[in-house]
């Protein structure tokens, strides 16, 4: 397909970055070849990078620049989703990407780096911006940053101002920030030594997502739903995180992480703040990360007995999903056969501020689920009074009352958002009857929607850290979910108690039975 770019985005040339270098530790493994590449490479496609732009790939794999272009090919074509390659696009583009050897233990490696990003800077012109992409073993994060600091290549030349357009260095960090919140307290000191916190970018895919970031301007563009956001009109909050596969191969990492740290305690209590939290005085990063840090730091904490009755643990067995048996979380390869760690959870948490007191949000998260689907159901309260009759639903006998309206907004597979009403059914007598209002972000729009890395790697190059998450986010969310780790670490639980393929263990059920509540099944 042709490159010109009139093909490409209109608006391109109102969304170009500035000319900068991209440093990627890890340079050659999976997350890099998956998704950051196939991200840069699209960027360019879209025209939103500088001409003054490199990559310089860091690991520990004797490499050329050229068998590193080889390899970053493949995995772009491997992996590029609903888009085209051009060859002649990425002939271009791969004129920026280098590669050095190196091991991020030994301080000569930063040395090094500094004189390969010299060069990359006269040759390509990148105005000395730097962006550090860590991607990783989050027990090297602290020793590459203070290994960044030692070698000076932390900090923008004297006499720029950080954070200004004529240089900068910014260090986005993956996930887990933190193994708990001891952990994440030590980490976030031992890179502020380094970095000013301006300059840290903690990245949450999560919050790149089209449905996730839309979540504010359904609330804060609209005039309909605001009123209606908080305890007297919504009953309570679902929100789901499940996959339909088990650890894949991961089983070493799931066994030392578990499905709390892995899942809630970063994407999904990000995504719980997101919906909750109050309307920010400006569209500014910093106006919205402090109202999304207040509403976490307004989730109560549990104690000891209340993790007893508000949190689920669980893990797969043997079952079948998608018609194919598959083993159970124990049988995975490098996982203990007596393994105690979590693979499914569900929990209630309260937030204690005056638009949500009272109101329960339920997020649940688990592997080996009937199938993949991350999504939030808003459930508003019923009518005062029931006047209409119920029609008959799956067989269940009728009932008196509409059902509860329900707004359900899809972050995967399928974005989008679905409003569930009741109308009268055709015909005599009035009877109702369930039905939905569906928008569809393909269909609607016409357009592919970017990839999270995509728009947090934009976001990361232009300087905005609105969907990027701060340190006392992470430290809040950590406080939240530190009792139930503390309390599941003094209990022997009796696993597999759910089979591969189904919704998790009774306990889920039997906690939202306690209030009168049922999970929603996608």
């Amino acid at each position: 397909m042709s490159s010109e770019p009139s093909l490409r985005d209109p608006l391109r040339f109102n969304r170009k970055t500035p000319p900068c270098t991209v440093v990627i530790f890890g340079a050659n493994g999976d997350l890099t070849k998956r998704k950051l590449m196939p991200a840069l490479y699209r960027l360019a496609w879209e025209g939103r990078l500088a001409p003054g732009f490199a990559v310089v790939g860091l690991s520990r794999t004797a490499m050329s620049d050229e068998q590193f272009r080889d390899h970053m090919r493949e995995s772009v074509e491997k992996f590029l989703e609903d888009s085209p390659f051009d060859t002649a696009l990425w002939n271009s583009f791969a004129q920026g990407l280098f590669y050095m050897a190196g091991d991020v233990g030994d301080q000569n490696t930063y040395q090094r780096l500094a004189g390969c990003l010299a060069e990359v800077e006269k040759n390509r012109q990148t105005g000395g911006n730097i962006l550090f992409y860590l991607s990783t073993q989050p027990s090297q994060y602290a020793p590459i940053a203070e290994g960044i600091g030692a070698a000076n290549l932390a900090k923008p030349a004297e006499g720029a101002q950080p954070g200004s357009a004529k240089q900068w260095t910014r260090i986005i960090i993956e996930k887990p920030f933190g193994h708990d919140l001891a952990s994440a307290r030590e980490l976030n000191t031992r890179l502020q030594k380094v970095f000013d916190e301006s300059a840290i970018y903690r990245i949450d895919h999560y919050l790149g997502k089209e449905t996730v970031q839309n979540i504010l301007a359904f609330r804060f563009g609209n005039g309909i739903f605001e009123p209606l956001w908080n305890r007297r009109y919504i009953e309570h909050v679902q929100i789901t995180g499940a996959e339909s596969i088990g650890v894949e191969g991961r089983g070493a990492y799931y066994q030392e992480a578990g499905a709390l740290r892995d899942m809630i305690q970063n994407h999904l209590l990000q995504v719980m703040a997101t919906v909750a939290m109050e309307p920010s005085a400006t569209f500014s990063a910093d106006a919205v990360r402090d109202e999304r840090a207040k509403l976490l730091r307004s989730i109560h904490v549990m104690k000891a007995e209340q993790v007893r009755e508000n949190a689920v643990p669980g893990q797969y067995g043997f079952g079948r999903v998608g018609g194919e048996e598959v083993p159970g979380f124990r049988e995975e390869k490098g996982v203990k056969p007596d393994s105690q760690t979590e693979t499914f959870v569900a929990a209630t948490f309260f937030v204690e501020n005056w638009r949500w007191a009272g109101v329960p949000f339920y997020i649940r998260t688990g592997k080996s689920m009937p199938k993949r689907v991350s999504e939030i159901a808003i459930h508003f309260r019923s009518a005062p009074l029931a006047v209409f009759h119920k029609e008959a639903e799956d067989g269940d006998a009728a009932t008196n009352g509409p059902v509860p309206n329900l707004l359900i907004l899809r972050i995967q597979p399928e974005e989008g958002i679905s409003l569930k009403f009741n109308s009268k059914r055709p015909g005599a007598g009035m009877t109702l009857r369930p039905v939905s209002m569906d928008f569809n972000y393909g269909s609607s729009f016409g357009e592919r929607s970017p990839s999270a890395y995509e728009t947090l790697l934009l976001d990361a190059i232009i300087g905005d850290a609105t969907l990027y998450t701060r340190q006392d986010m992470v430290e809040a969310s950590w406080q939240v979910v530190q009792p139930i780790l503390d309390y599941w670490s003094t209990r022997k639980f009796t696993f597999p108690n759910y089979a591969s393929g189904t919704w998790g263990p009774a306990e889920a059920d039997a906690m939202l039975a306690r209030r009168g509540h049922t999970w929603r099944r996608p």
